[in-house]
């Protein structure tokens, strides 16, 4: 799924103009069987007892039938992987630090840091036996990638339910995909009602603290609707609805004032966001807001959150992160 979310695109473009142009690139491509165009569902037939084909945006690529060496290209599909078993070697991180769930299932991980061109010597140090990317984000890279190991390039997805389900048809974890996804519906109906039940109809804004700017999302967009439509937490009535989020000067911010507030810091150990964080509670105007003066303010950290929306590790996680804010509240 192609990010829609404005201030990962904008941490990605910064990157990119700093990173170093990929290494020239032959025209060999060991992995690839057919360079026929895939169908977008990623189908698999059996070759022998220790390799598979696998459809990829590329055409036909084998893969080991049981890859135990795997690796997720972007800051998304490491979580995908993980979330159907399988721990990968090396991934691309924006944070220094891993979010708390995945800390420890991660300790012996790679970190090969997010740039344009992703750091080739590290990933082929790893000795990968199956590379997994999106289009989108590998593409330019593919022909130095499948050097490297059999590389899978995913179609764009709108929605990362179907990238969980593209990646698990490509592990033959397919059942197990669309079992993940039940289970946090499950999970997410059961805290809607909890919450329900502790705040009603009262409303909630949620926003984000940024280096150069602070951001309310709306229901439209990845971690807006997670919070409004899969919680059922209820937006502010004056938010723009053919907004996905809006960026908003803190004179403005009273305009909304909301009955709760769900605050995310976008990076915690950035001294501009501690520095707007702390001006932003010094403030007249936000200390005379509602949500404020009764204490129904909920802070979230950047890397906890970063996924939201976008993984079923980190929507899982901000399921409890918001039901353990609003119970300690309501005490």
């Amino acid at each position: 799924m192609k990010r829609s979310i404005q201030w990962i695109a904008g941490i990605a473009s910064i990157l990119f103009l700093l990173a170093s142009t990929a290494c020239a690139a032959t025209k060999t491509e060991p992995n690839q069987v057919s360079s026929s165009p895939a169908a977008s569902n990623q189908t698999t037939k059996v070759v022998t007892d220790k390799q598979r084909v696998v459809k990829s945006s590329k055409g036909d690529v084998k893969i080991p039938d049981e890859p135990k060496k795997v690796i997720g290209l972007s800051v998304v599909y490491p979580e995908f992987l993980y979330a159907l078993g399988v721990t990968p070697i090396a991934v691309q991180n924006y944070h220094p630090e891993f979010p708390s769930y995945l800390k420890e299932p991660f300790k012996y991980t790679v970190k090969t840091g997010l740039a344009q061109t992703p750091n080739f010597e590290a990933i082929l140090a790893t000795e990968p036996d199956l590379i997994i990317a999106p289009t989108w984000w590998s593409d330019k890279d593919y022909e130095q990638l499948s050097k490297i190991a059999p590389t899978v390039l995913l179609p764009q997805r709108d929605n990362w339910r179907d990238e969980l389900k593209d990646i698990g048809e490509v592990l033959g974890k397919k059942t197990l995909a669309e079992k993940v996804i039940q289970d946090l519906q499950n999970k997410e109906v059961d805290a809607k009602e909890k919450l329900h039940a502790l705040v009603g109809n009262e409303t909630v804004m949620y926003m984000m603290i940024m280096a150069k700017e602070l951001v309310v999302y709306g229901e439209n967009i990845d971690r807006g609707s997670f919070i409004h439509k899969e919680l059922g937490l209820k937006p502010v009535k004056d938010f723009p609805q053919s907004e996905q989020s809006v960026s908003i000067s803190l004179e403005k911010i009273p305009d909304f004032n909301p009955d709760h507030i769900i605050l995310q810091l976008d990076d915690e150990s950035s001294d501009e966001v501690q520095k707007r964080y702390k001006a932003l509670l010094e403030s007249s105007l936000w200390k005379n807001m509602t949500a404020v003066k009764n204490n129904h303010v909920y802070i979230m950290g950047g890397k906890e959150w970063f996924s939201l929306g976008m993984s079923p590790l980190a929507d899982s996680n901000a399921v409890d992160d918001v039901l353990r804010a609003f119970n300690k509240n309501a005490k």
